[in-house]
């Protein structure tokens, strides 16, 4: 209910962004919410119905391809989006451009920064940003950023050079923001100690394709025999491994540390 009560409201304050500082300025966000507010611009078609066809496709490949919750949340995300764009008015809140970009970026990356670290997303781009951050290590805000090129340039050609570049403003700052708040580049070292060694190793090995060690231990005044699971995953993986470890054992005690470096092959975990 947590994550969905923060989905719900950063999904909102995107649409005011986009409608109070974005739209009135012809200033593009990134990904297919940006084609979709160009195309609502030059065309009579709501920005919100435009948000919600194109990102249909992307929804389905998301279905396909990623967990049944994070893509719950993110068509949750999409359709709060989309309804939002639809009722809010569109209202210039201020007559600087600049300052339209500049904050309408950073009020969008805190949004999607929120919705990422609730296990979800926004939609469009950032769906295939995941796929591809889970297979390889790189900040998520990175590339997103390196994927909206097309949106800077159909910017420039459909309104001004001018707008295209506020546009990357605007892109710029929700990337370092996402990066910020969402910090999928960081690496967790995770220490679970637990009864249920086997069960928890089988779950993490399914879920997140990293290695696991296993060491057997005692506890000190139980003397009760337990495991000691080791693991290093990214900063984005942790909401889903918090929620496996407490469902296959509630009373599990889990040290999480912060990895400046990693040797060896990380993305296919070494340690089984």
């Amino acid at each position: 209910m947590r994550n969905v009560i923060i989905i719900t409201f950063s999904s909102i304050l995107v649409a005011f962004a986009y409608n109070f500082l974005l739209i009135p300025h012809e200033i593009l966000s990134g990904g297919l919410s940006g084609i979709a507010i160009m195309l609502g611009i030059i065309t009579p078609l709501n920005t919100g119905v435009l948000n919600l066809l194109l990102n249909l496709p992307l929804l389905i490949l998301g279905v396909m391809k990623l967990g049944k919750r994070f893509i719950s949340y993110t068509i949750l995300s999409v359709a709060v989006l989309s309804v939002s764009l639809y009722i809010i008015p569109i209202y210039k809140a201020t007559q600087e451009p600049i300052l339209a970009s500049l904050f309408g970026g950073v009020i969008v990356g805190v949004a999607m920064g929120l919705i990422f670290r609730a296990a979800g997303s926004s939609g469009g781009f950032d769906i295939i940003a995941m796929l591809l951050s889970r297979k390889r290590d790189f900040p998520l805000g990175t590339l997103i950023a390196a994927m909206n090129g097309i949106v800077v340039a159909a910017s420039g050609f459909v309104f001004s050079w001018d707008a295209a570049l506020l546009t990357l403003v605007s892109i710029y700052a929700t990337g370092k923001v996402v990066d910020t708040i969402h910090t999928s580049h960081i690496k967790l070292t995770l220490m679970i100690i637990t009864n249920k060694g086997e069960e928890v190793k089988q779950q993490l090995l399914e879920k997140l394709h990293r290695g696991v060690t296993i060491i057997d231990a005692k506890g000190a005044y139980s003397g009760e025999g337990r495991q000691v699971l080791i693991t290093v995953i990214t900063r984005y993986q942790l909401a889903d491994v918090k929620s496996t470890i407490k469902e296959t054992d509630p009373k599990s005690f889990v040290n999480i540390l912060q990895t400046t470096e990693v040797m060896g092959m990380f993305d296919r975990g070494t340690s089984k």
